[in-house]
């Protein structure tokens, strides 16, 4: 067994673990920093549904860039950390024996799926949608093979793989518990018209009903489809459970780290656990909304590397007066050439969380003038507390920019502007790039939330 010796030491190289070693070199470049990984290739996660259609095709072109850590000279091994000693700061792996002064975890999330379902994982053809290489590879080669697939969830990871599996002409059911697709994102006017396009790529969406059961009707360990709570039975030949992930935390909690809700590693706004020493950034950390303050099950990695960034400049000491204030939801996803995004809470979510909220939306294009030849409808909602005007969520429909535009409400979320703010908003645009400057879109929908709150 090898030793080493580190300053600072990163469990898992995902975007959390990543961020939070750059983070690191930056503010302490005299400090040794070693990252150690369970996998020597890393998947960019929120791609592997484009693996299975025409988008990326495989898997190799769907591989994390490592440059920048060897640039900076991080030290990366490749283990399974096994366990960790905190009181002796050391950490074990097959291969490594590893001692530190800070610990920063990052291992992750795993998928997560229902125990009344977990024994039909082993069933032939039975999925879930792990961020591993090698078990993705296995899914995609089976995939090739069948023609009837079902997807059990109706969040993103599944509406995406039902796109990709549709467009390589497949026949694709959608099943969940809920009345709409990606209902934790959007309300339900913005999540029909992603529905319509589901509908035009003939997947078949079935709502208000959930998964009792995989089926194995000749009893040879071969999947035949899904029994529904309502009766139904579909007949399939694949069965993808997309039914989201939970965080990765055995290591953490056999080593004495506090978990807190929903099983995430309990920290502070700075990353910290009640060692101060020792850090958890991304999937496998505990979670707050930002608004609500409510635990949040939010699992993104632009929330994981900006967890990153607060924890590498915060090893050593609080440098600045920020920390981490909460988990902002911002989504994006492509469904045909349709773009849909959302920021903060939906306005049912802001309802159910007791907020008296005023909407505000405005329909127009995303070029000026509309004969631009890629002029595409562009439509957008604003949701904000009915006293004070305090922005709190945001979705958008329209072209690729969207996924740029949803990043300025989440903004607006985060530095908590009104709506007077935003429809003074100064923004940029250009013919072949944006909507006109008379009718920008977030502007627009901020003025008619200020018409609202004038005529009542």
């Amino acid at each position: 067994m090898q030793k080493i010796e580190c300053d600072i030491l990163i469990i898992g190289g995902g975007p959390a673990g990543g961020v939070s070693a750059v983070s690191a070199r930056t503010s302490y470049p005299q400090k040794k920093i070693v990252v150690i990984r369970d996998l020597e290739v890393q998947l960019v996660p929120c791609a592997i549904p484009y693996i299975f259609g025409e988008t990326l095709g495989c898997s190799d072109k769907n591989v994390a860039s490592c440059a920048m850590a060897e640039k900076m000279n991080i030290d990366t091994f490749v283990d399974k950390v096994q366990r960790v000693d905190i009181e002796k700061k050391v950490a074990y792996s097959p291969n490594y024996e590893i001692s530190f002064e800070k610990l920063i975890f990052a291992t992750g999330s795993t998928p997560f799926v229902h125990d009344s379902l977990q024994h039909s994982l082993a069933l032939e053809g039975v999925f879930s949608v792990p961020k591993n290489k090698t078990l993705i590879d296995k899914m995609k080669n089976y995939s090739q093979n069948v023609e009837d697939i079902v997807i059990v969830g109706t969040g993103f990871i599944g509406i995406e793989l039902a796109m990709e599996f549709a467009e390589s002409g497949k026949r694709v059911s959608v099943v969940g518990g809920a009345t709409s697709i990606l209902k934790n994102a959007f309300d339900a006017e913005v999540a029909q018209e992603a529905q319509e396009i589901l509908k035009a790529n003939k997947i078949e969406f079935i709502g208000g009903d959930r998964v009792t059961s995989i089926v194995d009707k000749n009893g040879d360990g071969i999947v035949n489809g899904v029994a529904l709570k309502s009766g139904k039975v579909v007949d399939a030949q694949m069965v993808v459970l997309a039914t989201g992930y939970k965080p990765n935390t055995t290591l953490a909690e056999e080593s004495g780290i506090s978990l807190g809700h929903y099983g995430g590693i309990w920290v502070d706004e700075y990353m910290r656990t009640q060692n101060h020493d020792i850090f958890a950034v991304g999937d496998c950390s505990a979670r707050r909304d930002f608004i609500t303050k409510e635990p949040s099950k939010v699992m993104l990695a632009s929330t994981s590397s900006a967890e990153g960034r607060v924890a590498g400049t915060s090893l050593y000491g609080i440098q600045y007066l920020k920390g981490f204030s909460g988990t902002i939801a911002i989504f994006s996803t492509m469904l045909g050439d349709v773009a849909f995004s959302s920021a903060g809470l939906t306005q049912e979510q802001a309802q159910a969380a007791g907020i008296d909220v005023v909407v505000g939306s405005f329909s127009g294009l995303n070029r000026h003038p509309q004969t631009i030849p890629d002029a595409q409808r562009q439509f957008v909602k604003l949701i904000a507390m009915k006293n004070g005007g305090q922005i709190i969520g945001g979705q958008i429909i329209g072209g690729k920019e969207t996924g740029e535009m949803i990043n300025i409400i989440g903004t607006m979320i985060e530095s908590k502007f009104d709506v007077y703010q935003v429809m003074s908003m100064q923004v940029a645009t250009q013919p072949m790039l944006t909507a006109a400057p008379t009718s920008y879109p977030i502007t627009m929908a901020a003025i008619n939330i200020v018409g609202e709150l004038h005529s009542n």
